[in-house]
């Protein structure tokens, strides 16, 4: 028979979760493990990963964040394991890239 008092101490929350904090520019990427406690938002994660005063370039108010490749607010709660990614706003709009590439190609096949 199992206790009542150990299926509630195998359910509690833990007293800090693990994640991780991404960032790439051309020259260098940066990726810092840190332990945060439960119900620390992306926002609140970013800043307190000193990541801001290693590139100073981040700008949260303009740029997106996500995690694992999805775009998500910086007011989403964490979970254990979470990868934050912090994303550059885009140079050129891949729309226009892509037909650029393919009228050069284009141009290429006629001479």
């Amino acid at each position: 028979m199992k206790c009542m008092a150990d299926a509630s101490a195998s359910s509690a929350t833990p007293a800090s979760i693990s994640i991780q904090i991404c960032y790439a520019r051309p020259d260098k990427q940066f990726l810092l493990t840190q332990m945060v406690a439960p119900g620390t938002s992306i926002q609140q994660a970013i800043l307190s990963s000193g990541i801001i005063q290693q590139a100073l370039e981040i700008d949260l108010t303009v740029w997106r964040v996500g995690i694992y490749g999805k775009v998500k607010t910086l007011d989403t709660i964490l979970r254990e394991h979470d990868r934050v990614e912090i994303y550059r706003p885009l140079i050129a709009d891949p729309k226009d890239s892509r037909r650029k590439r393919a009228e050069s190609k284009d141009s290429k096949k006629k001479s």
